[in-house]
């Protein structure tokens, strides 16, 4: 369907603006017209004129298109086309809509679009998205306006106002009453106004930030109760009152425009802000305060109003003493800063905040965050005041790094996405004064051998099911208290996931907990039975004598009453000491496994500061440590057993290592003081990689090993080398190598003896080993990527074309010479007589190992020779253009008798890189001869009709008539014989007639008229249909019969 409003349709729109008779136009030609015409050509050039008109229409008229009948029927459309495979005209709407705003001049115009696209709802929800770009060129004037409109309908929703409308799918028995639609209309109110500060195209100032922040904020936890002039959110009393699911949604919305608040760029024209932009100074105003700190004075005001407003939740004593003390702190991190601008104390004002705004949504989780953010903060002013008494030579590294990275790591166990989204922006601002004792700390938690540490335990609690991590000096207490809580956890562990707040941690939850449902099933069935038990019930038995001692003589005397009334107190209560004992111990898998669930989702979240450090740090030689822990990870958990959560972990630290590590285009430039370092750590890796027993981990090794390479290798340039004249002449080789010395591949200060027999031995073992975990892709790798390397181990790969293991190892060697053969750099680096000694040396391998060919019964050799005659049309290649004196002939004789072995001419590929090397050397390929069809004859075709189908000769088609025939002779008898040999002798006339008239045809004597034709065809279709119809009626005569049979 072309995107085109009709060039009629535009011109009658202009006609009738000229005209003055636009409504005329509008409401008799379109919306009685055009519209009601339900096909959807007709439905889209109304919407298309709607578009169109935008522009050149009056308020008054805008006012009138925007609430008439197509508005109404494009709202139908956006919601219909939400299905999958429906047209949507929504996106087209947007560009015209869009067109409108950029170009139009006037406020209130601009306004009444935005306020009619707002109020087409259906059900409450208005049909276009909460975060529609076309807000972006509204006037300033334009954009307080609709500010202010969206806000009074979420104080004052007025449905009425509303273009409401329904399709056929919405049933009217479940429409939503009144306070459901306030409910949707208010959610997008709240999406909207939030979209407005998050979308970057838009220019906005920081009185509307702040005066939206604080509206959000106000109505997610806060009523009000008098109207006051201090606090102008109280002026406006809300007419329909907010319920718990609106202040919940607005309080989501509140949060994720606070995380972004966090990294929003300083907003203004003016040079303070230029300057701190330049900076990439993010989350603060234009005089350099948080945004955060701004809405925690805003909520500190509100606190403080008691008799103006109220807290939906109010905090306790115990709650608002943190709030006053963490406010306190703030305020003295505040005055430092002033003095000598520190990232470490902006760091700590952000989480101070970030916890104590935390505490109006959940405030028995921020409280303890609180008290142990004081603590730390305690410490480090301890640190700072003995630091500043200490001399300079005794000044050690920062350690505030440390404790900022202790607090991240106890706010990730959170089960709150905000808290996680916090804590990744903190860092971002710390990750430049990262330690290695920080960077430690975190790669400790991913660090599989420490899951188990006492000072790493884990607790469950029934809040937030969180997983907080404890200090040693707690330990004690814990140890003192361990029966309690253990009873109080087993009992919370029960209700455990009735609150919680990260949806894709339950649905992880959910598949790992069925998973090990089945697992605890099979253990039970497995289970040996308890001793105790077994003695306890022989000693209950036996003193209830209904079981004879081993001293005693059995007694076949039954017992009384009394004496079984006793045996079946103490087997009653045996058995409910073992139900108990059989509870506990699935209570305690139940909790082990619970606990395994957050420990995968803790280290999930922890990676996510991986990953910060290194998009945001990859010069730092800090990076090298995360190298080996990453792959312990990764050789932990695909060794391990694996569910869905422990895969979304594999996939996620994989990414990071590869994509982040391995491929960054970035990394350090200064690594003279710890060079050694990294040619051991790049030896480790090499070995590692050649243990392995699974090549996709070995990989993961290997690569790391090539970053280190890079790394060693520096900033060489890499630009190609201008060719160099080769000269015949031999009295010139001295003058030309040393011409080639001076721009060979550079080396640099890369020590190349020790990284040639690092790979040397990883190359000769994946040649020499059946089993290796290495791969050929992976030298491949390191040929290519590093000419330097693979000009040394070239003469090695060349032997072992003949001397690998196997055939493939032998293929993989000819592969690997051809690709150090396309490396320019290399060539170039070579002289004319080294070159040619190289591939003659090359093709005598070539020759040696193919007369050790003899069929091509096996895959694997048909590869190898592939691989060999690839290699050798690349040398045949080089050859002709250096022009060197280097023959093929002597490999003739081999490649003739090869071609004439069973199977050659099944790999069309392998022939034709054959033929490719042949035809240069003298050699046609020979043309294959066509298959001849063989003469179809009546007994081939009466055998190939016969062979088709399953189906019983009586059943088919063509003998049907034949059966019918047969069975009427013997039921009828003579005269039916009779008729049948007259109807066939009535065919034969037929057929003899028609063959004349063929005969006739070809000899150009059948032409007749075309009206005598049409009657001879009239009179023969008429003929047909008597024949079908007779035959029909013979089939239902002889049913009949059957039947009466």
């Amino acid at each position: 369907m072309d995107r085109i409003l009709p060039p009629l349709g535009l011109d009658l729109l202009r006609l009738s603006l000229n005209e003055g008779t636009f409504e005329l136009f509008w409401k008799e030609i379109v919306e009685k017209g055009l519209l009601l015409d339900k096909a959807a050509p007709c439905s889209f050039m109304c919407y298309r004129l709607l578009g169109a008109a935008l522009p050149h229409l009056s308020l008054s008229e805008l006012k009138m298109v925007l609430h008439g009948e197509v508005m109404l029927h494009y709202g139908k459309n956006v919601i219909a086309t939400q299905l999958p495979g429906r047209v949507k005209f929504g996106p087209e709407m947007e560009t015209y809509v869009d067109a409108f705003l950029e170009n139009c001049d006037d406020p209130d115009k601009q306004l009444t679009v935005m306020k009619a696209f707002s109020t087409l709802t259906n059900q409450g929800n208005p049909v276009i998205t909460s975060s529609w770009k076309v807000v972006r060129h509204l006037q300033s004037t334009a954009l307080l306006d609709y500010v202010d409109y969206l806000k009074q309908m979420f104080l004052n929703p007025d449905l009425e106002i509303c273009l409401e409308l329904y399709t056929r799918r919405q049933n009217p028995e479940k429409i939503l009453q009144p306070e459901q639609c306030i409910f949707r209309l208010r959610k997008w109110i709240v999406s909207r106004l939030a979209s407005i500060i998050d979308n970057p195209w838009l220019k906005k100032d920081e009185d509307l930030v702040m005066d939206i922040t604080r509206f959000i904020f106000f109505y997610s936890f806060f009523e009000a109760l008098k109207p006051t002039l201090d606090i102008p959110e109280t002026e406006c009393l809300l007419q329909v009152p907010l319920d718990e699911d609106t202040r919940s949604a607005t309080a989501d919305s509140f949060f994720s425009l606070l995380n972004y608040l966090n990294c929003l760029p300083v907003l203004g024209e003016n040079p303070e802000a230029a300057n701190l932009n330049k900076k990439h100074v993010q989350g603060v105003t234009a005089d350099g305060q948080l945004w955060i700190y701004c809405v925690s004075q805003y909520a500190s005001a509100l606190l403080s109003r008691k008799k103006y407003v109220r807290a939906v939740k109010p905090f306790t004593d115990e709650e608002r003493e943190a709030w006053e003390r963490m406010l306190q702190c703030v305020d003295e991190l505040r005055k430092k800063g002033d003095k000598s601008q520190n990232m470490k104390l902006s760091a700590f004002q952000r989480l101070g905040l970030l916890i104590g705004i935390h505490l109006f949504k959940a405030p028995t989780e921020s409280l303890e965050l609180l008290k142990d953010f004081h603590h730390c903060m305690d410490k480090v002013l301890e640190k700072e005041c003995k630091k500043k008494k200490k001399s300079a030579d005794d000044e050690e590294e920062p350690e505030w790094v440390e404790v900022v990275v202790e607090i991240l790591l106890s706010l990730l166990s959170q089960q709150s996405k905000f808290i996680r989204q916090a804590c990744t922006s903190v860092f971002k601002q710390i990750c430049s004064n990262v330690t290695e004792k920080a960077l430690h700390l975190i790669l400790d938690v991913l660090d599989p051998e420490k899951d188990h540490d006492e000072d790493r335990a884990l607790l469950i609690t029934d809040e937030g099911k969180k997983a907080k991590r404890t200090s040693s000096e707690s330990e004690s207490e814990d140890n003192s208290d361990e029966e309690e809580s253990s009873e109080e956890e087993d009992e919370d562990d029960n209700d455990d996931s009735s609150d919680t707040e990260d949806k894709d941690g339950d649905e992880r939850e959910g598949d790992s907990s069925a998973e090990e449902l089945e697992e605890n099933d099979s253990e039970s069935e497995t289970e040996p039975v308890d001793e105790n038990f077994r003695m306890g019930l022989i000693k209950a038995l036996q003193a209830g004598n209904a079981l004879p001692r081993e001293d005693e003589a059995s007694d076949e005397e039954d017992l009384d009453d009394e004496a079984m009334m006793s045996l079946d107190e103490n087997l009653a209560a045996l058995f409910a000491e073992q139900k108990k004992r059989a509870q506990a111990k699935k209570d305690e898998k139940d909790q082990q496994r619970k606990e395994k669930i957050l420990v995968r989702d803790f280290k999930i979240k922890v990676l996510d500061l991986i990953d910060v450090f290194l998009k945001k740090q990859p010069e730092n030689p800090l990076v090298f440590g995360i190298i080996e822990p990453l792959i312990a990870v990764i050789e932990q958990t695909m060794t391990g057993k694996s569910d869905q959560q422990e895969q979304d972990f594999l996939q996620k630290t994989a990414d990071i290592f590869i994509n982040q590590l391995c491929k960054s285009k970035r990394y350090c430039k200064d690594v003279s003081s710890f060079k050694d370092k990294l040619y051991d750590m790049m030896e480790r890796l090499v070995k590692r990689a050649r243990k392995q027993t699974d090549s996709s981990v070995a990989l993961y090794c290997f690569s790391a090993s090539l970053y280190i390479f890079r790394v060693l290798r520096g900033n060489i340039s890499e630009v190609p080398v201008p060719p160099v004249v080769q000269s015949k002449k031999k009295h010139k080789d001295d003058e030309q190598r040393d011409d080639q010395e001076q721009q060979g591949i550079p080396v640099g200060d890369l020590d190349i003896d020790r990284v040639k027999a690092i790979y040397q031995e990883a190359l000769t073992e994946f040649m020499t080993k059946r089993n290796s975990a290495l791969t050929g892709a992976m030298f491949v790798d390191l040929f290519v990527r590093f000419p330097i390397i693979c000009l040394h181990l070239l003469d090695s790969t060349v032997s072992f074309i003949t001397e690998g293991v196997r055939q493939h190892q032998q293929g993989q060697a000819c592969l690997l010479v051809q690709k150090a053969l396309q490396i320019r750099e290399l060539r170039q680096s070579m002289t004319e007589s080294e070159l040619e000694t190289l591939l003659k040396q090359v093709l005598s391998q070539i020759h040696k190992s193919l007369k050790t060919v003899n069929g091509f019964k096996v895959k694997v050799d048909q590869e190898k020779v592939l691989k060999c005659l690839e290699l050798t049309s690349w040398v045949a290649k080089i050859i002709k253009q250096q022009k060197l004196n280097i023959e093929l002939t002597n490999m003739v004789p081999d490649l003739l008798a090869m071609a004439q072995m069973e199977g050659f001419g099944r790999s069309v590929q392998l022939d034709n890189v054959y033929w490719n090397i042949m035809r240069p050397l003298g050699y046609s390929r020979p043309k294959k001869a066509k298959k001849q069809q063989p003469l179809v004859t009546e007994s081939t075709e009466s055998t190939k009709k016969k062979k088709k189908g399953f189906l019983p000769e009586t059943k088919k088609r063509k003998n049907r008539k034949k059966v019918s025939v047969g069975q009427q002779k013997e039921i009828t008898g003579s005269s039916n014989e009779q008729s049948g040999e007259g109807h066939r002798g009535k065919k034969k006339k037929k057929n003899r007639k028609r063959k004349i008239s063929e005969s006739g045809d070809k000899n150009g004597l059948g032409h007749s008229s075309p009206a005598k034709q049409n009657k001879v065809q009239s009179e023969n279709t008429n003929k047909g249909k008597d024949r079908t119809e007779t035959d029909k009626s013979k089939k239902k005569k002889h049913k009949k019969r059957e039947h009466s049979e």
